[in-house]
């Protein structure tokens, strides 16, 4: 008897990342594990999040029925994962970096994109500072319930990446947040938002306007400011219902098909050079929602990825 996972006509997304691409690919997407974990804030396993990822692959196919786009049109290499599980933000900056700025623009044919799989959100420093030395020529998209501001007095940690990157040089302006949930944040932090000149779109404001309409005004207005653009998937964005494996998901905030047309939207935008995909546990997942979720947007972001070559000779949607 024939099973699903036999079906010749059902490619696996599984396959797709070990190698199964079409002969003449239309862009390069590589993917890298960042198992960061010890500075959470709610101590959990959040470097068991690359491996069960991965796994759910095998689950999904390669089609993107809502674009049109067979992923395998997009050529990826899986470099595996850093050795940061037992690390602490402070200690990998230039491992991190390095890699992020080696695959996109080290290397003697470098990768359009880069998709880092976390690992918690303290990822997102070092990822973001891989995009080049010069933070005034980088924009940050955040996708998140939280504004990540917490204060840095006592060390890097998930809840303050963001805050980090400003203490680094990296212009408030040049930050864009979306998702922002209420009763997930603090007047202190919404304050040092609006007085760093941080572009913030709550959740309720995104369903309104569409999802994907603020994913791609933020990526325009950014456009326009920057060279590279590095987004912040914190896969806590969603509604409780749909990631119970993230500690900071609360009740309010978006289902997994925004997301998925806000990580298909950042992936079809040519300045979006890297992404992560963080803060889930698998160790408190309930029937495998929040990671098979998290593997979408990775499917998402490179059927995204797909339609650049369009976009560049049509020029952006209408």
């Amino acid at each position: 008897m024939t099973t699903e996972a036999d079906d010749p006509n059902w490619p696996r997304a599984s396959a797709w990342l070990a190698g199964d691409h079409h002969p003449d690919p239309t862009a390069r997407l590589a993917v890298l594990g960042v198992p960061l974990h010890l500075a959470s804030i709610t101590p959990g396993r959040c470097d068991l999040a690359p491996a069960a990822f991965r796994a759910a692959l095998d689950r999904l196919g390669t089609y993107d029925g809502d674009a049109g786009v067979d992923v395998r049109s997009v050529l990826v290499r899986d470099e595996g994962d850093l050795p940061v599980a037992d690390a602490r933000p402070e200690e990998v900056l230039n491992e991190v970096a390095g890699a992020v700025g080696g695959a996109v623009g080290g290397s003697v044919e470098p990768y359009d994109a880069i998709v880092l799989l976390g690992g918690d959100n303290s990822v997102t420093r070092p990822g973001c500072r891989g995009l080049g030395s010069s933070l005034d020529r980088v924009g940050l998209l955040t996708i998140d319930a939280h504004h990540d501001l917490r204060d840095t007095d006592g060390g890097l940690s998930n809840g303050n990446p963001v805050r980090a990157l400003l203490d680094d040089g990296l212009p408030g302006w040049n930050i864009f947040q979306i998702g922002i949930q209420p009763f997930a944040n603090s007047p202190a932090y919404a304050e040092a938002a609006l007085e760093a000149g941080v572009t913030v779109v709550t959740a309720a404001q995104a369903r309104t306007r569409g999802v994907t309409t603020v994913v791609r005004e933020a990526l325009e207005r950014l456009e326009r400011r920057v060279d590279r653009v590095y987004v912040d998937l914190d896969v806590d964005v969603l509604d409780r219902a749909f990631a119970p494996a993230c500690p900071g998901s609360r009740p309010g905030g978006l289902n997994p098909a925004q997301v998925q047309a806000a990580a298909r939207a950042c992936g079809a935008h040519p300045k979006v050079r890297a992404m992560d995909i963080v803060e889930v546990d698998p160790t408190r997942d309930v029937a495998d929602v929040t990671v098979l979720g998290a593997a979408s947007f990775l499917l998402s972001f490179a059927s995204g990825l797909a339609s650049r070559r369009l976009r560049e000779t049509r020029g952006p949607a209408p």
